[in-house]
């Protein structure tokens, strides 16, 4: 009977194990790649917005664009006036659900913008929640045009295992960001890669496993008056284990 037992539990956890990888993508060709999910208005607080663009493509005949024409008033406690403008990718409500950690994600960046000291962008914000007010990590590019993570290990610090401090970011050309991600409390993690160089990696306490939800796009703060930023040839997959460019 024990044996048995063992046996039908093997087979149960090889089965798990057998489960396919799940994998979310888009090339931005059409918006319907975001039924269900939020999208920020346009003109968003009459200084940013966000459309599919043929101006500067990657590949395919769309990418997505978002852009910035005036400044916002400064963000309060109670208040985030930062410059929004992109389509949420809520893997939560997908058949299946939430995506299981670690994910493999890629995507393509042309950014035209001035970050005065003390600005930053955010090229990437990845979550673990289901709620409108998200606790998540933040691929962003510095006043000094490095691209680091950000609320790493948790909300509001900046903790590396490594972080570049001379692979500048180019502007006005296509780069590929990369990034491996694991929300786990004990064992989590996160690595960017700009065109396959390792430029940033910390560890990440939050998480139970789950990748809920995303964003890709234009997010930058209030002080910005202009710049814009296009998206293209986004994938997110589900892996096994650790991966290396």
């Amino acid at each position: 009977m024990i044996r048995i037992l063992s046996l039908a539990l093997a087979l149960l956890a090889g089965q798990a194990q057998a489960q396919p990888l799940r994998e979310f993508s888009t090339g931005f060709e059409d918006v319907s790649d975001f039924d269900g999910f939020y999208l920020t208005p346009q003109n968003y607080k009459g200084t940013s917005s966000q459309e599919l663009s043929t101006e500067q493509v990657r590949s395919g005949r769309f990418a997505h664009k978002g852009w910035i024409y005036g400044a916002n008033r400064r963000s309060t406690l109670f208040t985030n006036n930062n410059h929004r403008g992109y389509p949420t990718i809520q893997l939560y409500k997908l058949e299946g659900g939430a995506f299981r950690t670690p994910v493999k994600i890629e995507f393509w960046v042309w950014l035209d913008m001035e970050i005065k000291p003390g600005e930053w962008f955010s090229f990437a914000t990845l979550d673990y929640t289901t709620r409108d007010t998200w606790d998540p990590v933040l691929v962003n590019l510095s006043d000094e045009g490095i691209v680091h993570l950000m609320h790493v290990p948790r909300n509001g610090k900046a903790e590396y295992s490594f972080q570049t401090e001379d692979i500048i970011f180019p502007m006005r050309e296509w780069v590929k960001l990369g990034i491996e991600l694991h929300f786990d409390e004990e064992n989590g993690y996160a690595k960017v890669w700009q065109n396959d160089q390792l430029v940033s990696q910390a560890p990440v306490g939050n998480g139970d496993g789950l990748f809920t939800q995303a964003h890709f796009g234009l997010y930058a703060p209030p002080s910005m008056t202009e710049g814009v930023v296009f998206n293209d040839d986004l994938v997110i997959r589900e892996i096994r284990g650790t991966e290396e460019y």
